[in-house]
């Protein structure tokens, strides 16, 4: 009995202790168990790190084509809006340019073949008459409708920018004239400057000029060119006064109410102030006004067809009778080609001055 009792304490001594055991032992087993999780859990993400990683540079490259392929998109529409104009404009101003340029060394009737004609037609120029004529004429005019224009536009801008009665309609009057049709205006100019009963004629008459000395006007040569360049500084100075009215208004007004406190007058204030601040848009309305006096040829045409004899002759008049009168083609190209560089000379230069100025 002592023996079975025995046996079975020792049973129980083993078994006490191995649930002794298992309970020590069983946080351990818990933290291998956490820790063999984290591993798997380590394990599997970087698992699919790299199962997930080896599809994203596909997808980047995707990403990166389509937004190349929206800027291809966007650039195509727009070209395309701009595509009639850049074709209009290479086809019909460009091309022509380009053909002119070629076509000034060569000989051309615009019916029979096109030779080669180097430099004959630039040598040709300096013993043409009518050239020279031309070119003198053309300087001429621009000379002096270029400043009397600018000067009239400024007064009329100065004056109208005013608050005096019926400023709008002697707006309006002053602009009608570059608006209205070349030919009605032409017509209207020769019969107020007819000499026999024109009402300029009349007024200097009735102010005691004695008829003999009446100018003919279109009709003399000494006074044809002036009459052409008071028809265009009458035509055209209504456009630059509005171009000068919006020049005013952009004046700060500050700055005429510190010259009133200064004590300056309305001369000094036009000096001063109007004058300076006016700078940018004088400058934009010579170089304006200079490139449109190198081109005059409605009014030439209208008024005295270049005449009497050449005093009245420009450069792209001269232009005109060679290409379509003419026909030669290739002259009349370097002619146009000489006017080409004579106004991008003249222009550089304006620019070259107005950059010495301002620094």
């Amino acid at each position: 009995m002592c023996y079975v009792l025995g046996r079975r304490k020792n049973r129980r001594r083993p078994s006490a202790r191995t649930a002794l055991d298992f309970r020590l032992e069983k946080p351990r087993r818990r933290q291998l168990q956490s820790a063999d999780q984290e591993e798997a859990s380590v394990s599997i993400s970087n698992s699919v790190i790299v199962t997930d990683g080896a599809p994203a540079e596909p997808r980047r490259k995707v990403a990166v084509l389509s937004k190349r392929q929206r800027k291809i998109r966007s650039a195509l529409v727009a070209y395309s809006f701009i595509a009639p104009n850049f074709l209009g404009f290479a086809v019909f101003t460009l091309g022509p340019i380009l053909f002119a340029f070629a076509l000034a060394f060569m000989h051309w009737d615009g019916s029979n073949a096109i030779t080669f004609a180097g430099f004959d037609n630039f040598w040709r120029l300096f013993n043409d008459k009518a050239f020279i004529a031309a070119f003198w004429n053309t300087i001429i005019y621009t000379v002096a409708s270029v400043p009397a224009t600018l000067l009239c536009a400024l007064g009329l801008a100065v004056l109208l920018n005013q608050k005096i009665a019926g400023r709008n309609f002697f707006r309006t009057a002053m602009f009608f004239p570059y608006v209205a049709s070349l030919v009605a205006v032409a017509v209207v100019w020769n019969m107020i400057f007819n000499p026999e009963m024109g009402p300029v004629n009349m007024i200097l008459y009735t102010l005691g000029l004695d008829p003999k000395n009446m100018p003919g006007w279109a009709a003399d040569r000494h006074w044809a060119m002036v009459t052409v360049i008071l028809f265009g500084i009458w035509k055209n100075m209504g456009y630059y006064m509005v171009i000068y009215l919006a020049g005013l208004q952009g004046i700060n007004a500050e700055l005429y109410e510190a010259a009133d406190l200064d004590g300056a007058n309305s001369w000094q204030k036009f000096i001063h102030v109007t004058v300076p601040q006016l700078g940018p848009t004088t400058f934009f309305v010579t170089v304006m006004l200079t490139i449109q006096s190198f081109k005059v040829f409605d009014q030439i045409f209208m008024i005295t067809q270049g005449g009497p004899g050449t005093s009245t002759l420009v450069l792209v008049y001269h232009i005109y009778n060679e290409a379509f009168i003419s026909w030669d083609l290739g002259y009349s190209s370097m002619i146009s080609l000489v006017l080409f560089f004579l106004v991008l000379a003249v222009t550089i230069f304006q620019f070259r001055r107005q950059r010495e100025d301002e620094a």
